[in-house]
């Protein structure tokens, strides 16, 4: 055992030889206090998350335009499109609404989407309504009865990962009624009259409207929308521009989440610009979007465990080394000057 004790690079003094004292005593505390200090600092900087954003080109897919097939969903050639809007004045049998020019009214709608990726529409609750008609929908005794004339459209589709347009709008048959029924004082059909004789109001609430998986640092401009039609016939184009970021979601302890950011700009078409643009789109909501060539990387981390301990280590040791370098010069200072007093 000998040849291993000469090895020890941490030998004790001896009890009786080592002198404790006040002074001591005080450096002791004051490194204890500066060590918890910088202790603290190094956890509080630790648990900060740090931030870090990059671009680069976004990926190219396939885009399997007419499957339904779910295996297309899982391999990401297709994302979900998820809407919720409300139509306070407008009847769900004069509602129509269309993805890439496949109409409802036209039956490709149903032909291309197939349950239960699809839309459905009812008639909109107490609060839908509220939120939609905004005023006038009079007192709690009459609104079951008034949001019976509204609509609200709701579901889920998987749409590729190509641009495209979606719109809600008037149906054809009730939009020919109506315009008959204004300049010819003809009504082609024996049904009651939903509009009253009056052209549609097509103002509407956007609850939600997302594409794919949301970003959760960021808002929707999606949600929580108004579109009022308050020139006088309420008649118009909501027409929605949106630009799709993809976004890869990184946090710390948890996988890459591929997400979307939405850049939407928008305006109101009125049906003069529509008449004399000859244009075919009917009143209600036109949502045209696509995808930007450039993808974002958000990435939020925290530092290494292992530099987070080796660091934690060398501001214990290294104030107490410190301390006892500069305890040790002090001392022998005073010391020595005292040898030369005497």
């Amino acid at each position: 055992m000998a040849p291993l004790r000469s090895l020890d690079a941490f030998a004790k003094p001896i009890d009786g030889i080592r002198e404790r004292s006040v002074t001591g005593g005080f450096i002791t505390l004051l490194a204890s206090a500066t060590a918890g200090l910088l202790f603290l600092s190094q956890i509080i900087v630790y648990l900060q998350v740090q931030t870090r954003h990059s671009m680069h080109l976004a990926e190219s897919v396939p885009s399997m335009l007419f499957s339904n097939n779910a295996a297309n969903t899982l391999m990401g050639h297709r994302i979900p499109l998820r809407v919720h809007v409300t139509f306070p004045h407008l009847h769900c049998t004069a509602l129509d609404y269309s993805h890439d020019g496949n109409a409802l009214s036209s039956g490709k709608f149903d032909h291309y989407h197939k349950a239960p990726f699809t839309f459905t529409k009812r008639k909109p609750t107490v609060q839908e309504y509220k939120t939609a008609a905004v005023s006038g929908f009079g007192p709690e005794s009459a609104l079951n009865e008034r949001r019976t004339s509204g609509c609200t459209l709701l579901g889920t589709l998987h749409i590729p990962r190509v641009g495209g347009t979606m719109s809600i709008s008037v149906s054809p048959d009730a939009w020919r009624r109506a315009t008959s029924l204004l300049s010819f004082g003809v009504d082609p059909s024996k049904d009651p009259d939903p509009f009253n004789g009056r052209l549609p109001n097509v103002t509407h609430f956007i609850h939600d409207v997302t594409f794919g998986a949301p970003f959760p640092p960021g808002d929707n401009p999606l949600q929580n929308t108004l579109h009022v039609m308050d020139n006088g016939s309420g008649v118009a184009l909501a027409n929605v521009a949106v630009k799709l970021v993809p976004t890869t979601y990184k946090r710390t302890f948890h996988s890459a989440q591929e997400t979307y950011q939405a850049s939407v700009s928008r305006h109101i078409v009125q049906p003069e610009t529509l008449a004399a643009q000859r244009s075919t789109l009917l009143p209600g909501l036109l949502i045209t979007y696509d995808f930007t060539p450039l993808a974002v990387s958000h990435v939020e981390s925290r530092e290494n465990w292992f530099v987070f301990l080796s660091s934690l280590v060398g501001i214990v040791g290294g104030v107490f080394v410190t301390v006892g370098l500069v305890s040790g010069c002090l001392v022998n200072s005073v010391q020595s000057v005292a040898k030369k007093m005497d």
